[in-house]
């Protein structure tokens, strides 16, 4: 009987569950499919993400060119499935060739991908292409997807203890199942943005040029990394063959007398852009993290790699059995400071005391983090070693962290990288310039790799520079022709 009842109440959440979802029609295929939350709610979604998105990345400083894109989203959203939808464009301040949509309307390009596209037509392209993604709801239908496997799988918890007790894993697996667009997805996204794009007067083809950049820069990724275009936009098959037979029959059945590429007005409008790390955000040099604007420096150990973003700096060995966190306290004194990064970590104190640092009021605690495991009952121990450092009207703070049983494998070397924050004040690193991108001419007819041996490029910047402009170091370039450079 208990089994029964059980079974029964399963089958009255499940019910209630699915009262509550609503079969909305899809704006792009006009049929109707199942979503979690209405356009309000989307809306108010993107609202929500948008300033999280901003601090984790930070606004491109260049009004023109932000205006520049906001206004060409504007004009394509207006032609768009969802033309009432008001769309929200930005530049963030990223080296990453990347872009990307939330739900709402809101897109964002990296000035990454900004500096490696050659015309407006490309622009244009990736734009349409992640306008495509908000105006067919793929990230709606994700997270509806997501929530009601969710849901569902709390539904047969009810039913079954054995479930139960593989509940935690089965989780985990369906977040990264959901994680990224499907295949589907992407082939719809990619022949919207040939639609907005062709519709909007621009050559849609200019996209999947684009892509062929993404695919050299993929097997030169030993050298530089894999773009995070392709790692959150999967390849799903022969993508260029299939964008410019989408453009050719907007093209065919629009009939317009051409179309924009735009490619010199492009490059002018992103000539001096940043290009690369910004050293004003911090930069490394020789194992030693330097801040220039908040004029601090660290060093951190050998082989470990840092990953600098605008919130957090984090430095971990290749084991990835431990990790240096470092970020700054809003708090107004050092001990608030101490206290506030405590709790919000849920840190258990063993012992704290009062030092200095190279002259720097700190505060170095020692903590431990339990969690338990929902499915065995086990509990893990994490071993935490703080340093809250003061230094001027900042407080900054460090936590070396590794598993207790590896914690005495890595503290000596974690906090002797902790130890070494100090002030900056070498002027040669604290007035280090950003690389940037600089447009010129071509001064003779030649091939590009002479163009560019003309204007001073080092010779281990040529295939990064080919790329940069889409052109082969061995093809011929007319006189006159504008290209890409980068200059310290």
């Amino acid at each position: 009987m208990k089994t029964k009842r059980i079974l029964f109440n399963a089958v009255l959440l499940t019910a209630a569950i699915l009262l509550v979802i609503s079969c909305a029609v899809n704006p792009v295929t006009g049929k109707r499919q199942i979503m979690f939350m209405n356009e309000a709610q989307e809306v108010a979604l993107g609202v929500s993400y948008d300033p999280q998105v901003l601090a984790s990345f930070g606004v491109y400083d260049d009004p023109e060119l932000q205006a520049f894109v906001q206004a060409r989203g504007t004009e394509m959203g207006k032609l768009s499935h969802r033309p009432n939808l008001e769309y929200h464009i930005k530049v963030v301040d990223s080296p990453v060739v990347n872009a990307f949509a939330v739900p709402g309307g809101f897109i964002y390009l990296t000035r990454g991908i900004i500096a490696q596209l050659t015309s407006e037509a490309e622009l244009i392209g990736i734009l349409g292409h992640e306008m495509g993604h908000i105006t067919a709801r793929h990230s709606v239908s994700q997270q509806t997807k997501q929530q009601l496997g969710t849901l569902l799988l709390i539904g047969g918890m009810i039913a079954s203890e054995k479930l139960a007790t593989y509940a935690e894993q089965a989780m985990q697996g369906m977040q990264l199942l959901f994680l990224s667009f499907s295949r589907d997805n992407e082939r719809e996204a990619d022949a919207l943005g040939s639609e907005y794009a062709t519709k909007l007067g621009y050559d849609g083809t200019k996209m999947a040029e684009f892509f062929q950049v993404l695919d050299k820069m993929n097997m030169a990724s030993s050298q530089g990394g894999v773009p995070t275009f392709l790692s959150t936009h999967p390849d799903p098959g022969d993508r260029y063959n299939s964008v410019i037979r989408n453009t050719k029959a907007w093209q065919d059945k629009l009939k317009l007398p051409s179309y924009k590429v735009n490619a010199d007005s492009y490059l002018k409008l992103i000539d001096g852009m940043v290009y690369g790390e910004d050293p004003k955000q911090g930069y490394t040099d020789d194992n030693t993290f330097f801040h220039p604007e908040l004029k601090f420096k660290f060093s951190y150990p050998a082989g470990w790699t840092l990953t600098n973003a605008p919130t957090q700096v984090t430095v971990q060995p290749a084991d990835g059995k431990a990790l240096i966190l470092f970020t700054l306290s809003n708090q107004r004194s050092l001990q608030a400071a101490a206290d506030s990064t405590l709790a919000q970590y849920g840190l258990k104190l063993q012992r704290s005391e009062r030092r200095t640092v190279n002259g720097m009021p700190a505060i170095v605690a020692l903590s431990k983090q339990e969690s338990k495991n929902q499915s065995t009952g086990a509990v893990s121990v994490t071993s935490v070693l703080s340093y809250i450092i003061e230094y001027g009207s900042f407080y900054y703070v460090f936590h070396s962290v590794a598993a207790e049983a590896d914690f005495p494998n890595y503290a000596s070397i974690m906090e002797s990288s902790m130890k070494t924050f100090a002030k900056l004040t070498d002027t040669n690193r604290l007035n280090v310039k950003p690389r940037r991108i600089q447009v010129k001419a071509v001064q003779r007819t030649g091939t590009l790799a002479n163009a560019f041996t003309a204007f001073g490029m080092k010779q281990e910047m040529m295939n990064e520079l080919a790329l940069l402009n889409n052109i082969e170091l061995t093809d011929q370039v007319q006189a006159g022709k504008l290209i890409k450079i980068v200059t310290e």
